[in-house]
């Protein structure tokens, strides 16, 4: 069992799961906005189940789909967090930064902030070289968030998980290089720096 890893953002936690995440996650998962652009919204059974998996492989790793909460505010919002694919994508192995946050709380910049935690996690304290993300070619929401991470389009590529006929098969692959957001970082920080000199 590795160290557990939980970190905080500005206006949000990210830590271990808890028994009491299980019915507000339910409640994302069921909800058909969310889950536009997945096979289907899952049953309680089913959330429940993916639910257990996340957090066993956070107790595994010490690192994943972390539950996030807001400060202050909602305990549960969703998951942010890495992730490494079960299926044999084209592009495997890689580690995934993903999210799935519940409706009312998108349009508010969470899952960006979260997730840019999340690959300070990845490049400066796991030391990976590289964190994908990808998602249907049509959800521009996900996008636009892999985007604003400064994430890189790689490619266009059919998802195994989907059927042939499915018209969420086709999906989009956006990389990140370590020594990418290693740059910004930087660049950021002496930006920073400049602001309050």
């Amino acid at each position: 069992m590795a160290e557990l890893i939980e970190f905080e953002t500005k206006r949000l936690r990210l830590r271990q799961w808890r028994k009491s995440d299980l019915e507000p996650f339910a409640a994302i998962n069921a909800d058909p906005q969310v889950m536009k652009f997945f096979p289907k919204p899952l049953e309680r059974r089913e959330s429940d189940e993916m639910a257990d998996k996340i957090r066993s492989l956070i107790e595994l790793r010490g690192w994943g789909f972390w539950a996030v909460e807001v400060k202050g505010g909602e305990p549960f919002i969703g998951f942010v967090g890495l992730h490494v694919p079960a299926p044999a994508l084209p592009f495997s192995p890689c580690v995934e930064v993903g999210w799935r946050l519940s409706v009312t709380h998108w349009g508010r910049g969470y899952a960006s902030e979260a997730a840019h935690g999340a690959l300070q996690i990845a490049f400066l304290r796991l030391g990976l070289p590289e964190v994908v993300a990808f998602t249907t070619v049509g959800n521009q929401r996900s996008r636009r968030v892999m985007e604003r991470l400064g994430m890189q389009y790689s490619r266009e590529f059919e998802h195994p998980d989907m059927h042939d006929d499915s018209m969420l098969r086709p999906h989009v692959l956006y990389r990140l290089h370590a020594a990418c957001f290693r740059k910004a970082a930087s660049r950021q920080e002496i930006e920073e720096k400049g602001k309050r000199a």
